[in-house]
This record gives structure tokens, sequence and C-alpha cells, in this order.
């Protein structure tokens, strides 16, 4: 028995030696190559893909997943304007009284919510490709009323403004949920002045 006992102590010895068996790290190197040219790419984190969803999906998910970063980006952006804006003190005439950030949803009248919600779901119908099949890509809403010169513009001219679009957009979505979080700290003011 002291000889199994002796023998078991040497293995368990040995292995603690051994190398530990790493998880597979999934790098910007092991996402597809396919997207290393695609915009929001840049420097210095390259292709951001920690749950390796690029390898897991079709080009037309992943065209429509980056419509939906556009679109949340976009509502981001427009969110830190709003925010920042009541927050300075401007409003809408009648609503002088609400107050900024987490507590205006529950000073504003029930009126108001109800215009909110209506105006959220006549956007979300208003936003979808009106360019009859031309649209260049998802988030592409040209219905060729205004006309800012897009289509005279080079390739490399709209994969940059779109990176910086997608960027800001990005930027935006972080600066919405901080500000948010520190409204609901009630330390926003610290930051803000």
């Amino acid at each position: 028995m002291m000889k199994l006992v002796i023998f078991l102590s040497a293995i368990a010895s040995a292995t603690a030696f051994a190398p530990a068996s790493q998880p597979q790290q999934i790098t910007a190197l092991s996402a597809k190559s396919d997207y290393a040219n695609d915009i929001g790419v840049v420097a210095p984190l390259g292709i951001w893909d920690p749950s390796s969803k690029l390898d897991l999906e079709t080009p037309e998910e992943v065209a429509r997943l980056r419509g939906l970063e556009l679109k949340h980006g976009r509502v981001a952006m427009l969110g830190v304007v709003g925010y920042l804006t009541t927050y300075a003190g401007v409003r809408f005439p009648g609503l002088e009284d609400v107050p900024a950030g987490w507590a205006a949803w529950g000073a504003l009248p029930q009126e108001v919510v109800w215009q909110f919600a209506t105006t959220l779901i006549f956007m979300e119908i208003a936003n979808r490709d009106q360019t009859g099949g031309k649209a260049e890509f998802d988030g592409d809403f040209r219905n060729g009323f205004i006309d800012f010169g897009w289509d005279k513009q080079t390739d490399e001219w709209k994969k940059k403004k779109r990176t910086i679009e997608l960027n800001n957009g990005r930027a935006a979505q972080m600066g919405i949920i901080g500000l948010m979080v520190h409204d609901a700290m009630g330390n926003v003011g610290d930051i803000l002045h």
C-alpha cells in the first residue's frame, strides 16, 4: 500500500510541472481575413471579434449586423446630443419643469410618452431601404430627394466617411452609456462641469 501511495504522489508531483493546456485565444488574426479591409477596421484593434462571430456567420448576416451597429450608433449620437441639450436646460415649450436624465421618465406627461413611442415606430418604418434596391449598404437611406454628391466620390472617400460615422457611433454608444450610469449614480454633474 505504501508503494502505491508513493507512486501516485510521484505522478501527482510530476503533473504539477507539466505545461498547462491553454484555452484557444481568439485574436484579430484568427478572424476571417475577408473582413480585414471592411469599414470600421482601424488600428490599433484591427478586426475586433472576441466571440468569433465572423467565423460563424454568412456575409449577408455580417452586413445586417453592421447595419444594426450603424443604426444603434446613429441613435446613440442623437441620444448624447439630446442628453447634453436637456442637461443644459433647453426644453420644448410646456416641458420646462421636466428634469434632465433618468428623472425625466417619471415627470413626462403621458401624452408625450405616447408621442415618443409613436415617433419611434414611424421612424423605424420610414428608415427602411427606400432607394428601390439601389442602396449601396445597410443604412444607406438616400431616396433621390437630397443629393450631397455621394455618387460622385471615390470608393476610398466613401469608405473613410463610413468608417468615421461608424466609429463616431461606437464612441457615442459608450458615451450615452457612461452618461446614463453616472446619472443613475447621481454624479453626472461632476463629469459635465
